[in-house]
């Protein structure tokens, strides 16, 4: 697909970040965890918008060096004092409650409850998130102003919590393309009430789906997948080993509302088309890391025995804002327009790999006269110096070795300036696509 075709289909994507921050509003509430009924009440959430295939995969199951664990899901947990007051409510944020809590119901003097409470001295009025998946043992989060209000009694402690044999629940969705290659796109579905970390990455994947969905032309198949962090990109790859072969580039979005610039995290390969086209477009705008093992599932996609080409695209990456996994990442830290943003970047990155291809000059000796067949005209009569240049540049480097990503990354013009280029010198016979290795 031509990117001025790619261009005219996101004008008409309609997406707006306040579209998304609604999404993300009706997915606050929910409780997630790596299994149980909060990722399957997203996912119904998602299906909405997109179609998805839902996986069970049952307690028990080996995958690679891990196992898929038991299902977790919660009613109720508190605290109560010794007048019945409830002064944790786990009714009244889901961020309360320790991940993966064992049942509990107990009464026990504060003492012995302060080893199982967990708060934010240097953030007193915000609660943290904390997990336990493969332990088994209990706690509460609460704020560190909550916590110094706690007189020397006896407290009821109830966790209504559940942790049996069930599955781990993913979904996915492709979207087919013309050819067989995938762009993997991957976001993960394992934290309860917190919008940045990663709501936010569940809003810019859904709605990014959605566009594309609507589509026409698309030239790679694209697989949105809808997982919980760590055991869910274990599970699957393990599941697809097979399939592995057909992904081209892959993504794995995370925290994209806040007002922070972007971050992309190349691939453990460092020099993949994807690393390459996420350099160009943040270019003067944003910032490249090198990999590391550490961090999101791209760790997974790029583990040594997998290595697939799979970048992380985040603002301010997990750890460098004050309110990751805190209470504080909330409604009111996620911007719409920092959502709007993200989709628009991802729509631009779609653009790159869409028309990124080599081509071969067919009058490769000298410059070919371009005025005579029209090509230093533009709209309107008037010349443009850039639309010049890339002519030129696409003419120049167009020896069946350099792609259109090259040629825009030398010359320091846009991508789809440079895609432009190649169509017009192709439509006048001085191009001819050349032979993909």
């Amino acid at each position: 697909m031509a990117s001025v075709e790619v261009a005219t289909e996101l004008d008409r994507a309609n997406t707006t970040g306040e579209e998304m921050m609604s999404f993300i509003s009706g997915l606050y509430p929910i409780c997630r965890s790596i299994t149980g009924e909060g990722v399957r009440e997203t996912l119904r959430r998602i299906a909405a918008h997109i179609p998805l295939t839902v996986t069970e995969v049952p307690s028990g199951t080996e995958v690679f060096d891990w196992v898929v664990p038991q299902e977790w899901n919660i009613n109720d947990a508190y605290i109560k004092d010794s007048s019945g007051r409830r002064v944790v409510d786990f009714k009244a944020s889901n961020l309360h409650v320790v991940g993966y809590s064992i049942p509990v119901r107990t009464r026990v003097t504060l003492e012995k409850l302060r080893s199982h409470l967990f708060s934010l001295p240097e953030h007193p009025d915000w609660v943290p998130y904390r997990t336990s998946y493969y332990n088994q043992t209990w706690g509460f989060c609460l704020s560190d102003r909550t916590l110094g209000q706690l007189k020397e009694e006896e407290y009821e402690v109830c966790i209504d919590s559940s942790l049996k044999d069930g599955s781990l629940t993913y979904a996915e969705f492709l979207i087919p393309g013309q050819a067989p290659e995938e762009v993997l796109i991957s976001c993960h579905t394992c934290h309860p009430s917190l919008c940045n970390d990663n709501l936010s990455g569940i809003a810019v994947a859904t709605f990014l789906a959605k566009a594309l969905n609507s589509m026409s032309g698309l030239r790679f198949s694209y697989r949105f997948l809808f997982i919980p962090g760590t055991i869910g990109s274990i599970t699957w790859l393990a599941r697809n080993l097979e399939n592995l072969g057909k992904i081209k580039h892959g993504l794995v979005l995370a925290n994209m509302g806040d007002p922070g610039g972007f971050v992309y995290k190349k691939s453990r390969r460092g020099n993949a088309e994807i690393d390459r086209a996420m350099a160009h477009l943040l270019s003067g705008c944003g910032e490249v890391r090198e990999f590391e093992p550490y961090g999101y599932d791209e760790r997974q996609f790029c583990s040594p025995g997998i290595n697939l080409p799979v970048g992380c695209l985040s603002r301010t990456p997990f750890g460098e804002f004050e309110e990751y996994h805190t209470s504080a990442d909330n409604l009111d830290f996620v911007r719409p327009e920092a959502l709007d943003s993200s989709l628009l970047l991802c729509l631009s990155l779609v653009e790159v790999l869409e028309g990124n291809t080599r081509f071969v000059n067919l009058n490769p000796m000298c410059e070919p006269q371009l005025g005579r067949r029209g090509l230093y005209r533009t709209t309107g009569g008037q010349r443009s110096r850039e639309d010049d240049l890339a002519l030129l540049w696409v003419l120049n480097l167009s020896d069946g070795l350099h792609d259109l990503l090259d040629v825009a990354v030398r010359s320091g013009l846009p991508f789809e300036l440079i895609r432009r280029a190649a169509d017009r010198l192709t439509g006048c016979g001085l191009l001819s696509p050349a032979l993909q290795s």
